[in-house]
């Protein structure tokens, strides 16, 4: 009986033991930067998603983002790079679904991209130092690095450079990777942010390691991100439920409700949020 007593004690310190390894493993994988300056002046805040769009006011457009700085709102925004090495606001790589024609962004230059118009508006696809301007000395931006054709470290550094320039609180995020781990060892004084969402449910062109690592946030082991963005309808992952009980920052997208906005910010989180049901209050 004795050694049975014995056994079964060495059996459970064992499980123990693996079961402390296992946490220290995931909290490795998955915490990321507790001190990262600058998050104070983006909280208060509620984020515009592609500016504040709607009927006849194209997403990501000149229109769109002004509406949002009027109405005392940050805005997110999504930033490629163009043959030329120009900054443009543009959510998709391909022109198809905003402007109707063939074509990737990566592929035209700023000056072609600008004889274009979005979802057949008077609207064109904007450069980023356009933008900046509406929202200098009023709210923060969440700014998404769109990866393409160009190199990660080239659009992460043109991007903070221009930011840089003008009076504006920022972040910057992405879910690919390359350009949060350039921003790691080139920038550190730049909040970043890791994006994601269930990959297995929305698997939105990523192979098989792709939707497994992003899906679990196993990339924060090498960016080491302020904040992750996740899905709002997928934050019930357990990675997703490790960060906030790690107290990792927390955005959330896209928000179509009050009532997602609230529990958002009841959460501690950013609120990205979209029409059509945008909330009417300002609480900065």
């Amino acid at each position: 009986m004795v050694e049975l007593l014995l056994i079964l004690a060495a059996a459970a310190a064992a499980a123990a033991a693996l079961a402390g390894l296992g946490y220290l493993l995931v909290w490795f994988l998955l915490h990321g930067r507790r001190d990262g300056p600058g998050w104070e002046k983006l909280e208060g805040f509620r984020y515009a998603h592609r500016g504040l769009h709607g009927p006849g006011v194209p997403e990501n457009s000149l229109a769109a983002f002004r509406r949002a700085a009027e109405a005392g709102y940050g805005a997110e925004l999504d930033v490629h790079l163009t043959r030329d090495g120009r900054l443009v606001v543009i959510h998709d790589g391909d022109l198809e679904r905003m402007c109707g024609v063939p074509g990737r962004v990566a592929e035209k230059t700023a000056e072609e991209l600008a004889a274009l118009r979005l979802a057949g508006s008077e609207e064109h696809i904007p450069l980023l130092e356009e933008v900046l301007p509406l929202f200098a000395g009023r709210a923060p931006l969440v700014v998404e690095l769109k990866t393409d054709r160009h190199g990660a470290a080239a659009l992460a550094r043109d991007t903070v450079d221009c930011l840089d320039r003008f009076s504006i609180d920022y972040c910057v995020e992405s879910f690919d990777p390359r350009p949060l781990r350039w921003l790691r060892r080139h920038r550190p004084s730049v909040l970043r942010g890791q994006l994601s969402q269930n990959f297995h449910r929305h698997p939105s062109g990523q192979g098989p390691w792709n939707r497994l690592a992003l899906t679990n946030l196993f990339y924060n082991a090498f960016t080491r991100p302020d904040f992750v963005a996740y899905r709002f309808g997928d934050r019930e992952k357990p990675a997703v439920r490790l960060c906030r009980k790690f107290g990792m920052r927390m955005a959330y997208w896209t928000l179509r409700s009050r009532a997602d906005v609230a529990l958002a910010e009841q959460e501690g989180a950013l609120p990205i949020f979209e029409e059509p049901d945008r909330p009417k209050e300002v609480t900065h």
